[in-house]
């Protein structure tokens, strides 16, 4: 048996491949599959079959394509519906995939149709769990993403009822192989590790104690941030269907010279993506274009702030055109027409207009407080970090609510505004979404709040009764 688990740092996302005598099976795979297919290929096996664990949120998967390229079925758990063909499995059925087995449990609760798959050993012992949503390092999937009519507090009981019955059973060196890791907005606090056992989950993870079904259902609704915008989108997505990722990647990597790129974004009104990392963006990009660079949680980021029904232009970095659109089409997007032909260069060198950011350090703003009474220090991260612990008398506008200008109705060009995020990748998308606002009196404050926090002669507070 060989199990490898191949981990998205931007998605916090693990799909896995899994092999025994020449038979493989991919279980959540992302929507660029040549991974997997290399992967079978250097194994020697044959893909058998496409395990999904639920309707993922918070990316596209890759099961149609896969199933396209291999002929393996694409297999879903119990209660799922959708609008093409697949093998629905029944709660306890087997599939033989070379000398082991994987056996389907039926978990309902992160979403109607959530199932984890047992994988036993040639001798019918239980070697691994993959979980999908249903249980995490330290944590579980939250109940309030999707499922119909069912509210998160009867989710929330399915999952304590699916915990009970099929996890807490399993022998205590049983790996547990999730579906994400720590940063995934799809469970409240992740672990910093990617897989673990049972017996670690029994002795670390809040959902696993003993406890009432009450309490458990209080423990995992409660404290809960507003889903990223665009989960529904993809939900929806991997339940009806896609066109293909290579489609997408034909009309996405079509270069375009200056005079067609512009044309574009004034004929269709485009969404200019500018996807280079955020300390090179803020030396010079195109005015009105949108930074949000590759070296973060792109495809998070661009989902919960771009929109799906828009044309997209990119200008990227040399030879990086590929991934921002595989990034992008990963979490659903596939109106990309191109990308700028020399990228930011080819405009800087024609001569055409350009837009810059003002990097300030930490102890700037600091001498600049006392002086300024024009100085508004704009915050963009979390409600949750801004509680606990900002600048006095800064304005909390976390970057998910930017994305409506509406919400920018305090800010206008008399202010002197000093924008900052934890580390610096936040701060440089918000300020280019001002920017396309009309307001450019903006410093960045490089370092974010990792440097704040230490500089002498600002003042820190706190909002206890948002943390309490």
């Amino acid at each position: 048996m060989f199990i490898k688990q191949l981990y998205t740092g931007c998605l916090s996302e693990a799909a896995y491949y899994i092999d025994s005598e020449g038979e493989a099976a991919i279980i959540d795979p992302l929507r660029d599959i040549d991974a997997y297919l290399q992967l079978a290929k250097e194994r020697k096996a044959t893909i058998k079959y496409i395990f999904e664990t639920h309707f993922h949120a918070d990316f596209v998967s890759g099961h149609l394509d896969l199933s396209k390229a291999t002929g393996a079925p694409i297999v879903y758990g119990p209660r799922t519906e959708t609008e093409f063909p697949i093998h629905l499995a029944k709660d306890g059925e087997v599939f033989r995939l070379g000398g082991i087995t994987l056996e389907v449990m039926h978990t309902p609760g992160h979403t109607i149709e959530s199932t984890c798959y047992l994988v036993r050993t040639a001798e019918g012992s239980p070697h691994a769990v993959f979980t999908g949503d249903t249980l995490f390092v330290g944590d579980v999937g939250r109940p309030d993403l999707s499922s119909g009519n069912l509210s998160k507090e009867d989710l929330a009981g399915m999952l304590y009822d699916s915990l009970r019955s099929k996890i807490l059973p399993l022998p205590n060196d049983v790996i547990v192989y999730p579906a994400h890791g720590p940063g995934s907005s799809c469970g409240k606090n992740l672990g910093p590790n990617t897989y673990s056992t049972i017996a670690d989950e029994k002795e670390g993870n809040y959902a696993l104690k003993e406890q009432t079904k009450e309490a458990f259902i209080k423990a995992v609704t409660e404290g809960l941030d507003a889903p990223p915008s665009y989960f529904h989108i993809n939900a929806r997505i991997n339940k009806e269907g896609y066109e293909s990722l290579d489609d997408v990647l034909e009309a996405g990597l079509s270069p375009l010279d200056l005079q067609a790129f512009q044309q574009l974004v004034k004929d269709e009104e485009a969404i200019v993506l500018d996807t280079r990392k955020s300390a090179v963006f803020v030396d010079g990009f195109i005015p009105g274009a949108i930074s949000i660079g590759l070296d973060g949680r792109f495809a998070e980021w661009a989902g919960s702030l771009l929109p799906f029904d828009k044309t997209i232009l990119l200008v990227t970095a040399p030879g990086e055109e590929k991934e921002s659109v595989v990034r992008l089409a990963r979490v659903g997007f596939s109106k990309m027409k191109g990308y700028l032909d020399g990228g930011y260069s080819a405009w800087q060198q024609a001569g055409l207009p350009i837009d810059m950011i003002i990097d300030v350090e930490a102890d700037e703003l600091a001498m600049d407080i006392p002086f300024d009474e024009n100085l508004l220090v704009v915050d963009v991260r979390r409600e949750t970090e801004f509680a606990d612990g900002h600048v006095k008398g800064a304005l909390n506008l976390p970057l998910n609510d930017l994305v409506d200008p509406g919400s920018m109705a305090n800010l206008d060009e008399h202010f002197n505004i000093y924008l900052h995020c934890g580390g610096g990748y936040r701060s440089i998308i918000a300020a280019s979404l001002i920017k396309r606002q009309g307001i450019h009196n903006i410093r960045n404050v490089t370092g974010g709040w990792a440097k704040i926090k230490d500089q002498k002669g600002i003042e820190i507070e706190k909002e206890n009764s948002v943390l309490n």
